[in-house]
């Protein structure tokens, strides 16, 4: 029998001319899509959108919620509609030929031998179209692994995938428990594959599964170590969700002493590269320094506006 599938697409104020190209070629795939919409000021222009697609619905909700409510607004509706698989996808991602089959197919195969949380595509950056790479905790850093050290089924062992991109099955996220909302943005995905791995599920990257992605506002190539990095930068108030969020999970049992050594690493290139090197330097480091004083004291959900304590309405 041919397992049924839900693209989940959260959006927050998108371009709708690229997001109808990106639904248009889901629903040739045969996946069926629904829309979580955050609250954008531009609803109704997503409302004409979906009215013009076959396979696709719309859940509006009043205000930005967040990405990992998001998620699970999308679980939930695809759980109580008997579908088999979520596939998570940012408003900003546009899959490729075969995505969907591929990643199903190689789901099904990993999951004759293992307990597995997702699967996930490969990506090509939109800013300079460089390639991807999976994700595994080292002794000293976090290990890139690239499709030319594939498997030989074309798949490749990674500790945790990026949200977009990742095909979850409803049977391993009623084992491994729903997304974190009082993350609200990032390590929302982070999280959940720590909380996976701890419970004995193991996370693929599928080669021949791709598809074009941006991540951030804009990507600087560096150079280190004899190698050149994609490095991208955000717009600064997404600095005070990764260090805030970072220290939340540093505090959590499940979240292994390995990826707690790498991710401080990553976290001191951050705040080298881009709260003294590159502009705007102040308000980074100023985002930076209010989420991890916020980390070590527990807060969580959207971050306040220190001027009037009300939740600021920010989403990637």
């Amino acid at each position: 029998m041919k397992e049924s599938i839900l693209a989940v697409v959260v959006s927050f104020n998108p371009h709708c001319e690229p997001l109808k190209l990106s639904l248009r070629e889901l629903e040739r795939q045969g996946c069926d899509c629904t829309i979580i919409d955050n609250g954008s000021a531009n609803l109704s222009e997503i409302e004409s959108l979906v009215a013009g697609l076959n396979s696709t619905s719309l859940l509006s909700q009043k205000q930005n919620l967040g990405l990992g409510a998001a998620h699970n607004i999308g679980i939930k509706f695809a759980a109580n509609k008997n579908y088999d698989y979520v596939l998570l996808l940012d408003q900003d991602s546009h899959v490729l030929d075969n995505m969907v089959a591929n990643l199903a197919k190689a789901h099904q195969a990993k999951s004759l031998n293992n307990q597995v949380s997702a699967v996930g595509a490969t990506y090509l950056n939109n800013d300079n179209g460089s390639e991807s790479f999976f994700i595994r905790f080292g002794a000293l850093k976090f290990s890139r692994y690239y499709c030319h050290d594939k498997d030989s089924d074309g798949c490749i062992e990674a500790d945790f995938l990026i949200s977009s991109g990742s095909l979850l099955s409803i049977e391993a996220i009623e084992s491994i428990g729903q997304m974190d909302e009082t993350l609200f943005i990032d390590h929302v995905d982070t999280e959940w594959f720590l909380r996976a791995k701890s419970k004995g599920f193991k996370a693929y990257g599928v080669c021949d599964a791709r598809m074009q992605h941006g991540l951030g506002e804009e990507t600087h190539v560096v150079s280190f170590a004899g190698r050149q990095r994609n490095v991208p930068q955000h717009n600064a108030f997404r600095y005070y969700y990764i260090f805030r969020n970072s220290v939340l999970l540093y505090k959590r049992a499940y979240a292994n002493n390995l990826w707690k050594w790498n991710d401080v690493q990553r976290l001191a290139m951050i705040a080298i590269m881009f709260g003294a090197l590159k502009a705007p330097r102040l308000k980074n480091a100023s985002m930076m320094c209010k989420g991890l004083i916020d980390g070590i004291r527990g807060i969580n959900g959207p971050m306040k506006d220190s001027s009037n304590d009300q939740p600021l309405n920010q989403h990637d």
